[in-house]
């Protein structure tokens, strides 16, 4: 696992943003939380009421149902939608150069419930011991995350690195 070249490639897509607003760090909470929400949509296991449980991790076009398929998995998307803001928010209060571990929750209902939870603490917190404290359990609780969903780091890369590329195209096309 190598956060550094996602943390660097980060900031390079940060610096062309170029927002600066005070209003920044909770338009990033916020985001984190939506992807957050939509990932867990798309993994669907919360759905008690529902039939269809199985998470969303297929391509609509060729309907392979494996997480190793290279076409579109809209778990994967989702995940990496939430990674960027995890990532962004690290380089907002100076957490890029640690060293994170993975840490996972007996059940994957808790680890989404965690993580919006660290992600609101990390909000309410200002004083930088709190929010290093903070920001390590949202970006392990994230990581592990990602390996409960059943994804490799090789897979959440190479994901990442895509829509990284997409989200420059978009900046050129004034998304």
């Amino acid at each position: 696992m190598n956060l550094k070249k996602l943390f660097d490639t980060q900031k390079v897509l940060r610096d062309r943003i170029n927002y600066n607003e005070p209003d920044r760090f909770d338009k990033l909470i916020l985001a984190l939380l939506v992807e957050i929400g939509e990932c867990a949509n798309e993994w669907r296991g919360f759905k008690f009421w529902s039939k269809n449980q199985e998470p969303a991790n297929y391509c609509e076009m060729c309907r392979v149902t494996t997480v190793e398929h290279k076409c579109n998995n809209p778990l994967l998307e989702e995940y990496v939608d939430g990674l960027h803001f995890v990532l962004e928010l690290g380089i907002e209060k100076g957490l890029s150069d640690y060293k994170y571990a993975v840490f996972i929750c007996d059940c994957v209902n808790k680890q989404f419930i965690y993580l919006h939870r660290v992600a609101t603490d990390l909000f309410a917190q200002d004083r930088l011991d709190y929010t290093l404290h903070h920001y390590r359990n949202l970006i392990q609780l994230y990581l592990g995350l990602g390996e409960m969903l059943g994804f490799t780091w090789e897979q959440i890369e190479q994901a990442y690195f895509e829509k990284n590329v997409v989200n420059h195209q978009r900046q050129e096309e004034g998304y």
